[in-house]
């Protein structure tokens, strides 16, 4: 009998592109979407078995912002390690490939155990910044503190995925994140039904996922033959391979903090609402999440095809891969989004059993998902554009559209008109704006042939 094994690797630079993006971009929404599903986890819990479960799941809520400021910026660094490595992939350059394999992960490492050591420290300060209810600041401080000792493993096991990724295996992650989350969901249920740990015991539980998927990864890459294994003896920071991944992952990672810092903006607006608000806002955040992750996953893939085909000089393809994402990104905005509008209260309830807490839940999800698919879209261009080592053009529109324009309706709209719909509908107008500005900074299609050795000479950085 044949042997069942998962194909760790495609050719993304010759035959067709859709069945390929299909194949890689599945396992990377499932991933995603397990991931949400055991987050989701944490809240279920606390609003279904804590004894204060508003109070408990409104501190959880109120972290939102801040970790997945942490989780986001940790993704928007290793784009940078994805994108390079594929360009090394597409070139067929093994020794740069290794390379950047090893710096990548050293980079980790290190950017974990600062970004931790700050957070540990820093926690109530940030959460008394962000205007908490002082009624939850204490239970929020110790579930933020906690969750910042697992940064180490967040940050080294997102690198490591990305460098899995742009060669096309998405299913091991897929695989190491389901064995993880199965574990954090009956830690949750030991550490907060019997252990009484409330908010603790669901951040002690997401610590100890998170370790156990950065394990399982780093295996993956010592297991692995050729130019994607690692070595503990190679890992050091080559200066030329730093500077590429830096080039393209800090402007991925400060654009990703774009949306983090505007939403502790926007958070900062809710936490003024009460528990009930903050509550109902997390779990629509937690159900909006789905249908994101999904359409994020083929931004991914559109990067990790791009950038193979960039490193392997084929540009045509690029403009395919382009259009077929955006494509895929519609059709998963129409039907997940669909779905959690018309089934929004029973979804909700499965969060809270707080009838309030549910309404605004559905108020939220209301505004902003019917126009949700012009967010895919974006986030498809965006990663066409990283994927063709243009790091710094998504960063000026996303920064006029998403910082600048929430401060200001921050500022102005909702401090004439304070209410969440007003919030809300500033959430959902931004997507149509960003998306204009996006496609004004694009690049003209290419010339032909001979012309691009000028081009790539006259790059953003």
């Amino acid at each position: 009998m044949r042997k069942l094994t998962l194909k760790k690797e495609y050719d993304m630079t010759n035959g067709s592109l859709f069945g390929k993006i299909i194949a890689l971009a599945l396992p990377l929404a499932l991933s995603g979407i397990l991931q949400l599903l055991f987050n989701s986890a944490d809240l279920v819990v606390i609003g279904q078995f804590s004894a204060t479960s508003t109070e408990s799941l409104a501190a959880v809520s109120s972290n939102n912002a801040l970790t997945n400021l942490i989780v986001n910026v940790s993704i928007g660094l290793s784009v940078g390690a994805n994108v390079i490595m594929a360009h090394a992939i597409g070139a067929k350059d093994w020794e740069r490939a290794q390379r950047v394999l090893h710096t990548s992960m050293l980079l980790s490492v290190i950017c974990g155990v600062v970004m931790g050591f700050i957070g540990v420290f820093m926690a109530r300060l940030f959460l008394e910044w962000m205007k908490t209810d002082p009624a939850v600041i204490d239970k929020a401080t110790d579930y933020l503190r906690i969750y910042f000792i697992g940064t180490p493993a967040n940050i080294v096991y997102n690198f490591g995925a990305a460098i899995l990724r742009a060669k096309g295996d998405t299913k091991r992650p897929l695989f190491y994140l389901f064995l993880a989350g199965v574990l954090n969901v009956c830690l949750n249920l030991i550490f907060v039904i019997c252990a009484g740990l409330d908010v603790k015991g669901v951040a002690i539980a997401t610590i100890v996922s998170q370790y156990i998927s950065m394990i399982l990864v780093v295996i993956a890459l010592l297991r692995e033959t050729g130019y994607c294994k690692m070595e503990f003896k190679k890992l050091a920071i080559k200066k030329r391979e730093l500077a590429d991944i830096v080039k393209v992952g800090l402007p991925s990672g400060i654009l990703s903090s774009f949306f983090s810092i505007a939403n502790v903006i926007i958070q900062s607006g809710i936490n003024g609402f009460g528990p009930a608000v903050m509550a109902g806002n997390s779990t629509g955040s937690a159900l909006e999440g789905f249908v994101y992750t999904s359409m994020n996953a083929v931004s991914s893939t559109a990067t990790t095809f791009a950038g193979q085909n960039y490193g392997a000089k084929k540009y045509d393809r690029i403009n395919t891969v382009m259009w077929e994402c955006s494509l895929l990104v519609v059709i998963i905005s129409v039907v997940l989004g669909g779905a959690i509008l018309l089934l929004g209260r029973p979804l909700a309830s499965i969060y809270s059993p707080d009838p309030e807490v549910i309404a605004y839940s559905v108020d939220r999800n209301k505004v902003i998902l019917p126009i949700y698919f012009v967010c895919g879209i974006v986030e498809v261009l965006v990663g066409c554009l990283r994927g063709m080592n243009y790091p710094i053009i998504p960063m000026i529109p996303s920064f006029l559209c998403v910082c600048v324009y929430r401060i200001i309706w921050v500022y102005t709209a909702f401090k004439i008109t304070p209410t969440t719909f007003v919030l809300y509908l500033k959430l959902g107008a931004e997507h149509h704006h960003r998306r204009r500005a996006v496609r004004r900074f694009l690049p003209r299609p290419y010339p032909p042939e001979q012309d691009y050795e000028g081009i790539h000479q006259n790059r953003d950085l």
